[in-house]
């Protein structure tokens, strides 16, 4: 079946073939059995329905995608992701307040294991300890240094799983730092990984660590005081701006958002603490 996607803005992530449109409505050219409106951020909806209302006088036509607040189905690779991501499992068993994960996919389903280099899971340390050893088998195969952009959660390492992760030399690996309660669970974990053989953040900047900032009550002295503890743990910050389901979020947080989001200017920052 041919199916064209359609994505209303181009990311990283965003798949790019002679069967992806981005933010465009149908040409006299198109041709397809099928046309999928691929949304991943509430805020592109209005834009999306636009589409969609172009894109179905064409042919059948279906919307969807995380904005909709929807459970994923099986993951197909090169579909709605670029070809080297993966999704191993969706849901997750924590219930955050700012998080929809619990929400939209419930708790941790397994999925069947695709090949891919970038992990995206919602808590992949949250599954079963026989399907994190199938995806590092898998993983093992990949051309690329294997990627946990989807982020692994402090509290769920162990010694064993650290020692797993050195072997398979990641390219990157991602924590976070949302509520006050993270900060010894990324403690702990560094640790486990010092322990299993990973560099200190002064030579080696893959043990990275999201920094949640901006949301209500937050301070830019708390915030950075956050930044300073993760830091102080042996991580390597970025700052993740909070927004609510329409994208929005208080403009007075882009600029320090943006002082600590980008790598080469954070390095800079991090002397300066």
């Amino acid at each position: 079946m041919n199916i064209i996607r359609v994505f209303p803005r181009l990311t990283n992530a965003t798949p790019m073939d002679e069967n992806v449109r981005i933010n465009i409505p149908p040409s006299f050219f198109d041709q397809a059995d099928e046309v999928h409106i691929s949304v991943t951020f509430t805020y592109d909806m209005k834009r999306s329905e636009f589409l969609y209302n172009q894109w179905k006088e064409v042919t059948l036509t279906k919307i969807g995608g995380p904005a909709f607040n929807r459970p994923g189905k099986n993951f197909e690779p090169g579909m709605y992701l670029k070809k080297g991501y993966v999704i191993t499992s969706r849901g997750c068993p924590n219930r955050c307040w700012f998080c929809s994960v619990p929400g939209r996919e419930g708790n941790i389903r397994e999925l069947e294991i695709k090949e891919g280099y970038n992990v995206l899971d919602d808590n992949l340390l949250a599954c079963s300890e026989g399907h994190i050893d199938k995806v590092f088998e898998m993983l093992k195969r990949q051309p690329k240094k294997p990627k946990f952009t989807g982020g692994l959660e402090a509290r769920l390492m162990t010694f064993d799983i650290a020692k797993k992760l050195k072997d398979l030399k990641p390219d990157t690996m991602y924590f976070a730092y949302d509520t006050p309660d993270d900060l010894l669970h990324l403690i702990r974990a560094r640790e486990m990984l010092t322990g299993a053989g990973f560099k200190s953040i002064e030579k080696y900047h893959n043990i990275r660590c999201f920094v949640l900032v901006g949301f209500k009550n937050d301070t830019k002295d708390k915030a950075l005081e956050r930044i300073r503890e993760t830091v102080k743990a042996g991580y390597f910050p970025m700052a993740m701006l909070w927004q609510d389901r329409n994208g929005k979020y208080e403009k007075s947080w882009r600029q320090f958002q943006r002082q600590w989001a980008n790598a080469i200017i954070t390095a800079c920052n991090i002397k300066k603490l």
